[in-house]
C-alpha cells in the first residue's frame, strides 16, 4: 500500500465586516442565518419589562413608608424578577427588611385609644380576631366611646357576625348620631347594609 500523505493544515478565511474588522469562524466563514445574512445577537430584555420592574419597586417603597409590610414584601418580590440586577438586589434587601418587621413582636397597648388604634391597623390587614379582642379591651376602659363601638361593628360585619355588628352600630349611633351618616358611606359595611334591620337603622326616615 502506498504511504499516507500528510494532510495540509486548513487555513481559516477572514471576512471583513462593515466596520473593517475581520470576523472568523471555525470553518473560516462568517456566522450567518439560514438566509445567508449575519446572525442577530441574543435578544435583550424588552423595555416594558424594565419599566414594570421599576414601577413595582416604586409601589413597594410607597407601601413600606405606609408600614404595609406584607403588601410591600409581595411587591418587592415582583421587583426581584425584572431584568435590572441593581433593582433586583435592592428589592431582595427590602424583602428581608419587611420580613424582619413582620416578625417583630406586637406592641402592648395600654390605653383605650392605643387599643383602638392598634385594632384599626389590624382591621385594615383583615386580622379580625385580634382586632376584636383589642376593641373589647378598649370598651372595657371606655364603654361610652362611640368610635370604638363603631369600629367593633365594622369588625364584626367583616367577620360575618351580622347580629353583633348591628348591636355595635346601633350603640355607636345612640352615643353619636353622626355615625349613621358615616355608616351609610362605609364600604366595609356593604355586605350587611342591604339587610332590612340595617336599612331601618341607617335610614329611619324611610
Amino acid at each position: 500500500m502506498p504511504p499516507h500523505k500528510a494532510k495540509k493544515p486548513v487555513k481559516t478565511k477572514s471576512v471583513s465586516g462593515k466596520n473593517g474588522k475581520q470576523q472568523t469562524s471555525k470553518n473560516g466563514k462568517q456566522p450567518s442565518s439560514k438566509n445567508g445574512r449575519p446572525a442577530k445577537p441574543a435578544a435583550t430584555p424588552a423595555p416594558s419589562e424594565g419599566k414594570a420592574q421599576y414601577n413595582a419597586f416604586e409601589r413597594a417603597v410607597a407601601l413600606l413608608h405606609k408600614r404595609h409590610y406584607r403588601e410591600a414584601k409581595e411587591m418587592f418580590e415582583k421587583a426581584r424578577q425584572g431584568p435590572s440586577l441593581e433593582i433586583a438586589a435592592n428589592a431582595a434587601t427590602h424583602v428581608r427588611m419587611c420580613e424582619r418587621r413582620l416578625s417583630a413582636p406586637a406592641p402592648e397597648p395600654k390605653s383605650a385609644e392605643e387599643h383602638y388604634n392598634y385594632a384599626i391597623a389590624l382591621i385594615n390587614l383583615r386580622n379580625l380576631d385580634p382586632a376584636r379582642r383589642h376593641l373589647a379591651m378598649a370598651l372595657e376602659m371606655e364603654p361610652r366611646a362611640d368610635h370604638v363601638h363603631y369600629a367593633m361593628g365594622v369588625c364584626l360585619a367583616l367577620s360575618g357576625d351580622a347580629q353583633g355588628a348591628y348591636d355595635s352600630l346601633r350603640r355607636a349611633i345612640e352615643l353619636q348620631p353622626r355615625n349613621r351618616m358615616v355608616a351609610r358611606q362605609d364600604s366595609d359595611l356593604e355586605g350587611i347594609s342591604n339587610q332590612p334591620r340595617f336599612i331601618r337603622l341607617l335610614y329611619p326616615e324611610g
